[in-house]
């Protein structure tokens, strides 16, 4: 089979920059495809970073620390970017300006302000496809979800929760980043870092919140600099959100999580949905357990548990009993953009794609109203 190639230069070569590159050298493990991606330019200020991607990637023509430079590089077509969120804006608009198509990190935009300006750039240029990544739905028990609401399985909706939960900043001896900064990760805090994987399922599905209350924690108010010095935490550890959704003849409450501080979770995302036909649960927790309960007035109500291994979104070789992970719903993700990109939405070979630029317009308007909510004490209203 003839596969329509896709040259992506890589700007961040951090831990998610890593894990791409990674998934492209993986790409014989989807089957049937007609596109996959080579990575062919990477860029991070830090020249060590660039070590790994000069010694682990074949057909690499482009090391640098300028970005720059790699967005001009005549051979690459999409870019993959990964910075702090302060530049966002800057760097997001310049790969549009430069043709270039754009998968980029959350939050698309350190505030509201920066998100309008990438979005203004977004509508500029129709001919590029631009998404934000979000990875944990193309797990298979969260897929199933999916499928099962796309179906109205779930009857009438009575509540909603999803969360996205770490464990490591517990530690209070964890030196400071710069996503305890305000001037580089955003007064969101933990929302802006963590809040978009929580968000894509509920708004694909319609569910956008009307209304807002808010209860955001700082646990850890100091961590040791570089120099061992204690410095001021600045940022939200926390955050949950009590919301309210109006869909269609629908009213229903959704409780959303963002936890950097959350005992016990290492990474942990989860989706559950209660309805009066349907219920179910599903957390990478436990990835090969989907949870769900049908119900038909009269009969019993009884919990049943689905083992759901290795059922992906794009076939792949691993053997369906086997067991799902996170490179393995990176590589899913990184396949749906690039199916989007060479067949457009609606010949895409599965439904679930990647984050909009609108769905993150969206999540800012949230984030800002929860702020807000936590300032005043009061419910904020989400409705235009």
């Amino acid at each position: 089979m003839s596969r329509r190639v896709i040259r992506f230069g890589l700007i961040g070569c951090g831990l998610m920059g890593r894990e791409f590159a990674s998934a492209a050298g993986r790409w014989r493990h989807l089957l049937d495809l007609d596109f996959e991606p080579a990575i062919v330019a990477a860029c991070d200020l830090n020249p060590a970073a660039l070590d790994w991607f000069k010694d682990s990637v074949p057909g690499l023509t482009l090391a640098t620390t300028d970005p720059q430079e790699l967005i001009a590089h005549p051979t690459v077509e999409a870019v993959y970017c990964a910075v702090p969120h302060d530049q966002h804006e800057r760097i997001y608009l310049d790969i549009l300006r430069a043709g270039k198509h754009l998968l980029g990190e959350k939050p698309f935009g350190i505030d509201a302000r920066a998100n309008a300006a990438i979005l203004d750039g977004v509508r500029s240029h129709p001919e590029l496809l631009v998404r934000c990544t979000s990875q944990f739905p193309f797990f298979p028990g969260a897929y199933r979800i999916a499928q099962w609401v796309a179906e109205r399985r779930f009857g009438k909706i009575i509540e909603v929760e999803a969360g996205f939960w770490h464990s490591s900043d517990l530690d209070p001896s964890k030196p400071i980043n710069w996503k305890r900064l305000v001037a580089v990760n955003g007064e969101y805090g933990c929302m802006g870092d963590l809040g978009m994987h929580v968000l894509h399922l509920p708004l694909r599905f319609g569910w956008q919140p009307v209304r807002v209350k808010s209860y955001l924690s700082k646990i850890v108010r100091e961590r040791p600099d570089a120099r061992g010095q204690l410095v001021p935490c600045e940022t939200w550890d926390n955050a949950i959100l009590g919301c309210e959704v109006e869909t269609g003849d629908q009213q229903f409450p959704m409780f959303l999580s963002f936890k950097r501080i959350a005992p016990g979770h290492a990474n942990t995302w989860f989706i559950k949905i209660y309805g009066t036909a349907l219920s179910a649960e599903f957390s990478t927790k436990n990835p090969k357990l989907l949870a769900y309960l049908p119900y038909s007035p009269g009969a019993s109500q009884e919990w049943r548990a689905l083992d759901i291994p290795y059922q992906s979104a794009y076939p792949a070789i691993t053997g369906s009993i086997f067991e799902f992970g996170f490179s393995d719903a990176i590589l899913q993700m990184w396949a749906a953009y690039c199916d989007e990109l060479v067949h457009g939405q609606a010949g895409m070979r599965q439904p679930l794609y990647t984050v909009t630029p609108d769905e993150t317009m969206f999540s800012h308007r949230l984030f800002g109203a929860a702020l807000e909510s936590q300032k005043t004490g009061q419910a904020l209203d989400l409705k235009s």
